[in-house]
């Protein structure tokens, strides 16, 4: 059975390798970099600092983990992503083992093919944000409780600790709160009340609450003891209670000045996209689980779980409710999202009944995979010139051959999961290797970074002049980048970096200066179809230019 597999298993793992050669994508990804760079260069691992200000929003172990690579390989992309990376592989063969323990190997397997092959962890392992840490340590440690729980042994209920407060320290109290959510319904379900009472809780605490420690006393020196800090435009900011309370609760009841208007039902439409290709039968087997569930009066059996279940549908609640959601939020259940979709596809192999669905399913996948394929080869073929011509002709091969698969392919599930894996290794391959890379040539901070960095320009006499510049530049330059936005300031031996509407500024000046480099900015996270459209692009980007002031 694994046999069959093992080509889709090296096609995902070349995606994820290409991936790791993109530019990091601004901004969230490009100011993580950006910071962790910073704290390896101030030798200060307890007080974290962006560009300069002190910096109170994530947990700091994607910053340590990154800056600890980036001592080992150097300051660039893949220095950065690999912490994130083997955290990607821990959550995948966490998810295998935690299956493992309530099904059998099959369904394991599938979990993990699953999860790996979905479209947001294909985008987290190259734009890399703080989920990557936080899923991995998240359901490793759920996966251990999972172990202790059946067979009592302490090791794993330490592990179970250390994986918890890895995630605390990525991503704040929910880490811990995923896990609360996952077994507390697993043992309401299954009317077990005496396992919330079990005396190794105080010592896990504990181990959970030390390793907290070092992050606490950064928090506390940086914030607490100095409360005339500015934090987001504010002052007695405590930090401790940031982390414990205002950046996750807060979104709830409102202590948090976070607010983008999403509903209930923000992560579910994007997990639309996200869950790609399984979105629909995650779908059934959600539906199916909890239909199942209610039948039984909101009762299990002995050797049913309820982890994953609890786990996801209370982790889905717990970000909905938050009044400011993103897409990646929902990322951390997506273990869970898997197992699921893993017992609803073995059940459909199985079940005699549910063999009048696969024809509809079958159908269904084709028409939609057959679509986003036809989208694909517009996206690799019409906006980007900069894409090679080869590029372009093996993308149309490639989705021939895909579409001429679907409809000669058996009307069965392995089918649709062949499809499935095929479609997601096929687009993913296209878009690290092709798209990105021609996107982000027109992200001005990774282009100007990159080319002061060949050119050993000093980032320290580089200056902004009245032009926002995103955290890549900082990255790729390798040190902070400052502003003059004054004329007066300017001097000469100055290195500038500003846009092409303001070069008159300097020119009424009578300052003199000699152009060194110039490109394109756009916003690259926020794709537009004027964008897209090479005849309407030039409408829609900015230039900057970095010009040496003699």
């Amino acid at each position: 059975m694994k046999l069959s597999y093992t080509p889709f298993i090296i096609g995902l793992f070349i995606v994820y390798i290409i991936g790791w050669f993109i530019p990091v994508m601004d901004i969230d990804a490009a100011q993580y970099a950006s910071m962790s760079r910073e704290l390896l260069e101030r030798h200060d691992f307890l007080h974290f600092f962006d560009v300069g200000q002190p910096y109170l929003d994530k947990p700091p172990m994607l910053f340590w983990c990154s800056a600890l690579s980036m001592k080992i390989f150097g300051i660039n992309h893949f220095a950065y992503r690999l912490p994130s990376f083997l955290f990607a592989i821990l959550a995948l063969w966490s998810t295998y083992k935690l299956a493992l323990l309530f099904y059998e190997k099959r369904t394991a397997f599938f979990s993990a093919l699953i999860l790996a092959s979905s479209q947001g962890f294909m985008l987290m392992n190259h734009d890399v944000r703080t989920d990557t840490i936080l899923m991995g340590a998240v359901i490793f440690s759920i996966w251990q409780l999972a172990a202790w729980y059946k067979n009592n042994q302490f090791i794993h209920l330490m592990f179970a600790c250390i994986g918890i407060a890895i995630g605390m320290m990525t991503k704040g109290p929910i880490a811990l709160l995923v896990p609360a959510f996952a077994f507390g319904t697993h043992f309401i379900l299954q009317r077990n009340f005496r396992v919330f009472f079990k005396w190794q809780y105080i010592p896990a605490l504990l181990i959970i609450v030390t390793l907290l420690i070092p992050m606490s006393i950064g928090l506390y020196e940086q914030f607490d003891q100095h409360p005339e800090t500015v934090v987001n435009g504010e002052q007695y900011v405590s930090g401790l209670k940031f982390f414990f309370w205002t950046q996750s609760f807060g979104r709830i009841t409102g202590a948090s000045t976070w607010n983008n208007g999403a509903t209930i039902f923000f992560l579910l439409q994007n997990m639309l996209w996200s869950f790609l290709p399984w979105i629909i039968f995650f779908i059934i087997g959600i539906w199916s689980k909890s239909k199942h569930i209610i039948q039984q009066r909101f009762r299990i059996h002995p050797n049913e779980e309820a982890i994953t279940w609890g786990g996801f549908l209370l982790t889905y609640l717990s970000l909905g409710l938050s009044k400011y959601q993103l897409p990646h939020y929902i990322f951390v259940a997506f273990p869970f999202a898997a197992i699921i979709t893993a017992t609803s596809l073995n059940s459909i192999i199985k079940n005699a009944d549910t063999k009048r669905w696969i024809k509809r399913l079958y159908h269904t996948h084709i028409g939609l995979f057959a679509i986003l394929l036809l989208v694909l080869t517009i996206l690799i073929i019409w906006p980007f010139n900069e894409i090679h011509s080869l590029m372009k002709v093996l993308v149309v091969i490639a989705v021939t051959g895909v579409i001429f698969f679907l409809i000669k392919s058996r009307q069965q599930v392995n089918s649709i999961m062949y499809v499935a894996l095929i479609f997601s290794i096929v687009v993913n391959f296209f878009l690290n290797a092709s798209f990105y890379p021609a996107l982000l040539k027109y992200q001005a901070g990774s282009n100007a970074g990159s080319w002061m960095k060949a050119h050993q320009i000093d980032p320290h006499r580089t200056f902004t002049f009245q032009y926002i510049m995103w955290r890549s530049l900082h990255f790729y330059a390798q040190g902070n980048v400052n502003a003059k936005d004054s004329v007066g300031a300017i001097q000469k031996g100055d290195y500038i970096l500003t846009q092409k509407e303001k070069i008159h500024l300097l020119q009424e000046a009578g300052l003199h200066y000699e152009i060194l480099h110039e490109g394109s900015d756009y916003p690259v996270s926020k794709i537009s179809l004027p964008f897209l459209n090479p005849r309407t692009r030039d409408a829609v980007l900015n230039h900057f230019f970095l010009i040496k002031i003699i």
